[in-house]
């Protein structure tokens, strides 16, 4: 090899070989603290990009997770809301069984006209205050202006994709209205063979001295309340001029019409129709829990597929490490070592 001075070949490979040494070394030290094998693209391009795609759909797992624990805190909430208007309902049947018996005179009928028509209002009161994040939960009627509810009903995403797959559809029967003209009205039972509907039964309690318009209103919850007490609208009475709309002050008497016995039908017809919404609402909450189940597995195995790709096994980094670290101080005395070789040139003059 020929001795010169100007350039030192010796010297520059130790020095390449230094700079090699400490490169891996910072990058060891790098991963070491990041606990990734993967901090820049340039480390793993295919790598970085497949890690930040898996990254963004666990995030989004975790919301839809939270969107699942809302939906099924909804349900919950309209769930328990049904339960207290069934036993509402069920007193109002007892009380009506009760009235059916012919050995209550009519302070005792009309003491239970009295409780009835305040469990009436109270009916009408929860679900028209039954609500869920603003969301009215039993107030849809012929539209669902004014309840937070699409014209669907409620799409819960619980996946990481806009299509149908990823949601789950709260028909908008489920929010439908629960008040007391929201579960009578319309209702219809078997008499003679026919069909006899409620507004028949309400029309005779009011003795056709007034036109009940709404059910949710003052005279309709005492006309329904009479009608299961089995009374009806005293023949002498007549109605007053309202001080507002639908509000009317009437006396009611004793009547032989059986109004209560056919009322149960229709209180019967009313808690069998809570039973079905919620028992839809059941079956909504097991789909819920199944959504949480599989938003679990999924982000598990995610999670499990990032650490495989990016984190660190620091055992064989640490191996890493020390062998650059070898390397560092190896090349470092062999560059101090190449740069005094051309001093030897200085004992040839």
């Amino acid at each position: 090899m020929t001795l010169t001075i100007n350039t030192n070949i010796a010297s520059i490979i130790a020095e390449r070989n230094l700079s090699n040494a400490t490169n891996k070394l910072n990058k060891s030290l790098e991963r070491m603290s990041t606990g990734y094998t993967i901090n820049h693209a340039s480390d793993n391009a295919a790598g970085y990009s497949i890690s930040d795609m898996w990254t963004t759909q666990i995030s989004s797992l975790d919301v839809a997770a939270d969107n699942a624990s809302m939906g099924n805190d909804l349900l919950t909430t309209a769930e328990q809301t049904y339960g207290l208007l069934t036993e509402h309902l069920q007193r109002i049947r007892d009380l009506a069984v009760q009235a059916a018996n012919g050995t209550f005179g009519s302070t005792s009928l009309k003491a239970i006209q009295s409780e009835i028509k305040a469990r009436l209002e109270e009916v009408s009161r929860i679900s028209a205050n039954a609500e869920y994040n603003g969301i009215k939960l039993m107030s849809y009627a012929s539209d669902v202006s004014g309840t937070g509810i699409s014209a669907n009903g409620i799409d819960l995403q619980v996946g990481l994709y806009a299509n149908d797959d990823s949601s789950i559809n709260l028909g908008v029967d489920l929010f439908k209205n629960a008040s007391v003209s929201g579960l009578l009205n319309g209702l219809k039972v078997k008499k003679d063979n026919a069909d006899f509907e409620i507004s028949t039964m309400i029309t005779a309690a009011a003795n056709s001295k007034i036109t009940v318009r709404k059910y949710n209103s003052e005279d309709g919850y005492q006309v329904i309340a009479a009608a299961c007490a089995g009374l009806r609208l005293a023949d002498g009475s007549s109605a007053q001029s309202p001080t507002a709309a639908g509000v009317y002050k009437f006396e009611i008497q004793d009547t032989a019409d059986r109004g209560a016995q056919y009322m149960i039908g229709f209180i019967d017809k009313a808690i069998d129709d809570i039973s079905k919404r919620v028992t839809m609402i059941g079956a909504a909450q097991n789909r819920v829990a199944s959504a949480l189940s599989a938003i679990d597995v999924q982000s598990q195995n995610l999670t499990s597929s990032l650490s495989t790709l990016r984190d660190t096994d620091v055992a064989a980094e640490s191996s890493k490490y020390i062998q650059a670290q070898i390397l560092q101080q190896a090349s470092a005395t062999l560059l101090s070592t190449a740069n005094q070789t051309p001093s030897i040139a200085l004992n040839l003059i």
